[in-house]
């Protein structure tokens, strides 16, 4: 990470965070490492590969540690960094998506995991709320309960105050901060996908979102495709992950901001029965790099609509 200074900010922190989390220090909600020059127009970001686990949270969940890992997206974090040593910055939630997803509105909420009635503001009808999948999971990604008992709303205010909002305000302010620099941004959402017994034979290897045309410019997407599909992976589009809420609030192309969420397949670098490394994590990684070098070679062309 040569050339790169990691810096732990706390963006927000100063706003009141009622609930549990007032009674216990806090961690710092994200990991920026800046690059020693922005020399690239890109801003990329890891919003689900935290996993500090507040004491709070390990006495309220019902899940054991495997169950935690495995509804990380462990690693990707890693995968992406040699981001800063090209010239763009890298953004890394630090606390878990379980814990609090900032991959949805900031407050999609269940009421039936509440102890009292919500506010009116909340947005209790979301598919995602359906799915057991809002701000504050009801369900892991395996399927499990992932609490004991029923939360108050000051629990989940304290985690959207202290946590979502510290998240935003960061990747906000570094895609403001590199439109005003470069005139455009590519916001790169950075995710891992599990395997699923239904995929086929040929699953894919990665799953471009663009939110079907409507958050990056499609040429963009092709771009992206036709370099990852030359370093010999197998990609699909916008299935069947199109993109969460990052890619769809702030991919905004007639604003001059591109946004694109890529879910790499686990199995390509990881056990994900154990939550562990494999040796295909350094070759991922280099080739993750090829692909931001070359999409930064490609986008002078992109931005003329060659």
């Amino acid at each position: 990470m040569a050339h790169a200074a990691a810096l732990w900010l706390t963006a927000g922190m100063d706003l009141p965070a009622p609930g549990l989390a007032q009674a216990e220090e806090q961690a710092a909600p994200f990991r920026l490492i800046r690059p020693a020059e922005q020399r690239l127009p890109f801003v990329l970001a890891s919003p689900h590969s935290g996993r500090d686990y507040p004491a709070a949270f390990l006495r309220q969940t019902r899940l054991d540690p495997l169950a935690r890992a495995r509804s990380e997206d462990s690693f990707v974090e890693e995968i992406f960094a040699d981001a800063p040593a090209l010239g763009a910055p890298l953004l890394a939630a630090t606390f878990p998506r379980v814990f609090c997803d900032v991959n949805r509105e900031p407050w999609e909420l269940d009421p039936g995991m509440f102890e009292e009635p919500l506010p009116e503001f909340v947005n209790s009808r979301s598919p995602r709320v359906g799915a057991g999948l809002g701000t504050i999971a009801r369900i892991a990604s395996g399927g499990e309960q992932v609490y004991r008992g029923r939360l108050t709303f000051a629990d989940a205010e304290a985690r959207v105050r202290g946590y979502w909002q510290p998240y935003h305000a960061a990747l906000a302010a570094l895609i403001e901060e590199t439109r005003a620099r470069f005139g455009c941004c590519l916001l790169l959402d950075c995710h891992s996908m599990p395997g699923h017994p239904q995929a086929g034979a040929a699953p894919p290897d990665i799953v471009l979102g663009d939110a079907h045309g409507t958050a990056a410019e499609p040429r963009l997407t092709r771009a992206a495709e036709q370099i990852l599909a030359d370093l010999g992976y197998r990609v699909r589009r916008n299935d069947p992950y199109a993109g969460g809420y990052v890619t769809r609030h702030y991919g905004r192309p007639r604003e001059g901001v591109q946004a694109l969420q890529i879910e790499l397949a686990r199995r390509l670098y990881m056990d994900e029965a154990r939550v562990e490394r494999s040796a295909g994590l350094a070759v991922l990684r280099a080739d993750m790099a090829r692909l931001v070098a070359r999409l930064g070679e490609a986008w002078p062309a992109l931005l003329r609509g060659g």
